[in-house]
């Protein structure tokens, strides 16, 4: 392992208003993102060919381009990643334009900061859940496969019992977060399932035993954090 925390999320920023960027660039790297700020159009453009970002967080009325031809011009070069408008519009027309432009979510200004993350924790989930054929690499010659979920080491199957596979699952579903018991529980057990913390620890030591003592931290009386490499 190279580090013992996992990368964070990265976020590109597009709204001129500079209080305002510089409130929610703050903000987001305070819950743990990483964020790249542009204040027009065309640099947006540029920043997002350069680089790879998992979230498009863009304001409409911009220099240059306005928000809406930048979202269109990345989706028709096959850019893929979620992206959410924040903009003072909100006609039925704009609505309209904003997701024939390829915006996964639209927030009206002004917002709350914490419904902006909770909006932005929403979109990164589904989009982890829908890379159907994705292999994560958690280690050296280590990798899950999220369609299948299974574990490798190469292209050989590591055994993994059904609960030690969705405990690992929602783990690498929540990149630099503490997930806690009760999420573990209710991703992992039938809902007439006994939830018993020994039972959970039982199945994080031999998760430990095949990725490494580090790699699954427990963070005292919150829960799990799962570093990757």
């Amino acid at each position: 392992m190279q580090s013992n925390t996992s990368t964070p999320p990265k976020i590109l920023l597009l709204e001129d208003d500079e209080t305002l960027s510089e409130i929610l660039q703050e903000f987001l790297e305070e819950k743990g993102y990483e964020v790249i700020a542009v204040y027009d159009g065309h640099e947006a453009v540029d920043r997002a060919y350069s680089d790879a970002f998992d979230l498009f967080l863009f304001d409409i009325k911009v220099p240059f381009q306005n928000g809406f031809d930048v979202l269109s011009q990345l989706r028709l070069e096959g850019e893929e990643s979620p992206a959410v408008f924040i903009s003072s519009l909100g006609s039925i027309e704009d609505l309209s334009r904003a997701y024939d432009a390829g915006c996964d979510d639209f927030l009206r200004k002004p917002f709350e900061l914490q419904e902006l993350e909770i909006r932005i924790k929403a979109l990164l989930k589904r989009r982890f859940y829908h890379k159907s054929d994705e292999k994560i690499r958690l280690c050296e010659g280590i990798y899950f496969h999220l369609q299948r979920n299974r574990l490798y080491r190469n292209d050989e199957e590591i055994p993994l019992s059904r609960k030690e596979a969705k405990i690992l699952k929602t783990l690498l579903a929540h990149p630099g977060e503490i997930v806690s018991n009760e999420q573990l529980f209710a991703a992992a057990w039938d809902y007439d399932d006994e939830t018993r913390e020994e039972s959970l620890r039982t199945h994080i030591k031999n998760l430990r035993k095949i990725l490494g003592k580090e790699t699954i931290t427990n963070i005292r009386a919150q829960g799990y954090f799962l570093a990757q490499s």
